[in-house]
């Protein structure tokens, strides 16, 4: 919450009639590809230059009004290029490759986000700092956050291990490994994922592995504030450790999933969670 606040005071200094004077200088118009990028531009004060972006951008609320120009699956190219955007800002792994390389063609400015870990936030915030006219704001938000994270693994470093099965979707039963953002909560939080070593960062499982593992933990994240009505039944084998302690977790996965300054928080509340089960 502390970078929350310190986002809002930032924004408000940025929106002042000085600080305006000073970044609009070489305003952009600009195409943000990504829910995560839209919130990340509106927390250093560039949200009034983002012009277009896709589906799921709804944070924060005034995210909700800007024209939608394509989802995950595909971009609507042409209208891409009739609104002559000065940059777009596209995600390197959740954008149609296909369609990003006919903007290039078509002369259009792409720039790619490739947050990775957990402190590339910081990264990609002053990047986008820089790009956009708003340095100042996106360094101390930048600052923040790496200090905040450093101090949050810290706090969880060497802590008893506690075994936790992260169910990123039911239907099939999916959950997190390796290098994937989740898992990289659950590592800091000092968690064990029997299913980390898996090949793929978001393997498919079968239920009975699950069963066979006895989490002491299960985490089902909440999708727009609303527990997933599709999610397994955990609670039909009580002799889970995790269901006789009561001991599930909700987490809301916009804030979570997202490569954002939330994700910080969540995970904060999420090691909060987890540390009960020592």
């Amino acid at each position: 919450m502390k970078l929350l606040r310190l986002a809002a005071s930032l924004l408000c200094l940025a929106l002042a009639p000085q600080g305006m004077a000073a970044e609009n200088q070489s305003p952009q118009k600009i195409i943000a590809l990504a829910p995560h990028l839209v919130e990340l531009l509106y927390s250093i004060g560039a949200g009034d230059q983002i012009i277009g972006t896709t589906d799921y951008a709804d944070f924060p609320e005034a995210a909700e009004d800007i024209p939608r120009v394509g989802s995950y699956a595909g971009l609507q190219v042409e209208k891409i290029v009739a609104m002559q955007p000065d940059m777009v800002l596209a995600w390197k792994t959740g954008n149609p490759v296909a369609d990003l390389e006919r903007l290039k063609k078509l002369g259009v400015p792409v720039v790619y986000s490739d947050i990775v870990t957990l402190e590339d936030v910081a990264t990609e915030l002053r990047r986008l700092g820089g790009l956009t006219g708003h340095k100042d704001t996106a360094e101390a938000l930048a600052d923040t956050y790496s200090a905040e994270l450093q101090t949050l693994r810290k706090t969880y470093q060497g802590r008893s291990p506690v075994t936790v099965f992260y169910e990123l979707w039911s239907r099939p039963l999916t959950t997190v490994a390796r290098t994937a953002w989740p898992q990289q909560q659950l590592t800091l939080c000092g968690a064990v994922n029997p299913f980390r070593h898996q090949p793929q960062d978001y393997p498919q499982i079968n239920l009975e592995d699950v069963l066979l593992k006895n989490p002491d933990v299960i985490i089902q994240p909440d999708h727009n504030g609303k527990t997933d009505i599709d999610g397994t039944n955990w609670r039909r084998w009580p002799q889970l450790k995790a269901i006789s302690n009561n001991r599930l977790i909700h987490p809301d996965a916009d804030m979570a999933h997202r490569m954002t300054l939330r994700a910080l928080d969540a995970t904060r509340v999420l090691c909060e969670e987890i540390d009960k089960a020592r």
